[in-house]
């Protein structure tokens, strides 16, 4: 019955003819059955072997030094001088990681958050307005608002080092957190309002001409459909600002004194004695400071590519 059937369903109806170009007698306006790909032929391109032993090569690059911190940092100073450092060791113990805990870390570690989560908060909420006015703006304000803005990423951190702790010094702001947070937001904003400008460019206009129809203003605008469609953007630039400023050395350096104000980075001079260096709890601190940077890569690492590639595509 099924042969039947098929043999029905090629029989022409009434006022339809017959297709004598095709070899088995197809019917005009009829679709011709889709002709089967040659079994065992090779599509595609060929893969590129250079390019994959590099990215293998870059990959051993990284991981390398990350491996030799992990399972140094499980050391003793002896096991590190009498065996192969490369190797696991035999016999593993926590004992740099309780020094380094019972070295004031979670003080070193209470500042570090405090300096990383006020900068970031400001950076973030200051470079959201200000790419709003860039991209909201009809006047040439905006315009040169955002050229200004960009200025500073022209501007090395390095070179202005002097003029920040002669500025620091005269507002009485040297050997405190606030020495730390507010050069660190200054240098921050360049880049972040960049990234967020070629974010907010991507919302249709019709969004902000609807909002204006219900009588929304403009701190509306910003709550309700900013804030919201720019997430991605600021979960990068919050990501980024953090590891910049959780890592960041030579502000601590140069900026504070004491060792109540002093961040995890500055905190590694504590394991450092006047004839040699304690080699496992220095590498211990860094695992355990590199936690919630990790935690925090871990949350947002999907807003990240989507964050730094917006508006360049256009």
């Amino acid at each position: 019955m099924p042969h039947a059937a098929s043999t029905e369903s090629r029989i022409p109806t009434a006022g339809t003819a017959l297709d004598p170009k095709q070899p088995d007698g197809g019917v005009v306006g009829l679709p011709r059955p889709a002709a089967r790909r040659p079994q065992g032929r090779k599509t595609g391109e060929k893969p590129n072997i250079l390019a994959g032993t590099l990215g293998w090569v870059w990959l051993a690059v990284i991981i390398l030094p990350i491996y030799y911190i992990v399972i140094t940092s499980f050391r003793t100073s002896q096991d590190l001088r009498a065996n192969n450092q490369l190797i696991p060791s035999s016999q593993p113990t926590i004992a740099p990681f309780i020094r380094v805990i019972e070295n004031d870390f979670f003080h070193f570690f209470f500042n570090s958050v405090v300096v990383t989560a006020s900068t970031v908060a400001v950076v973030l909420a200051l470079s959201l307005m200000a790419a709003y006015y860039i991209v909201r703006s009809t006047s040439f304000g905006g315009t040169r608002l955002f050229q200004l803005i960009l200025l500073g990423i022209a501007i090395p951190v390095q070179a202005t080092i002097i003029p920040v702790y002669y500025l620091i010094r005269q507002l009485g702001l040297y050997d405190t957190l606030w020495a730390l947070i507010l050069p660190q937001i200054a240098f921050a904003i360049p880049l972040s309002v960049l990234i967020i400008v070629n974010f907010v460019r991507d919302i249709p206009n019709e969004l902000f001409e609807s909002m204006r129809v219900d009588g929304a203003g403009e701190w509306k605008i910003l709550w309700s459909l900013v804030l919201p469609m720019a997430k991605p953007a600021l979960m990068t630039v919050g990501i980024y600002q953090a590891l910049q400023v959780w890592n960041g050395f030579l502000f601590p350096l140069v900026l504070t004194q004491s060792r109540d104000v002093r961040v995890l980075p500055l905190s590694l001079w504590e394991y450092q004695g006047q004839f040699g260096i304690d080699v496992p709890a220095t590498l211990a601190a860094v695992v355990l400071s590199a936690v919630p940077l990790f935690i925090a890569y871990v949350v947002g690492r999907r807003y990240i590519v989507a964050g730094l590639t917006a508006g360049f595509s256009k």
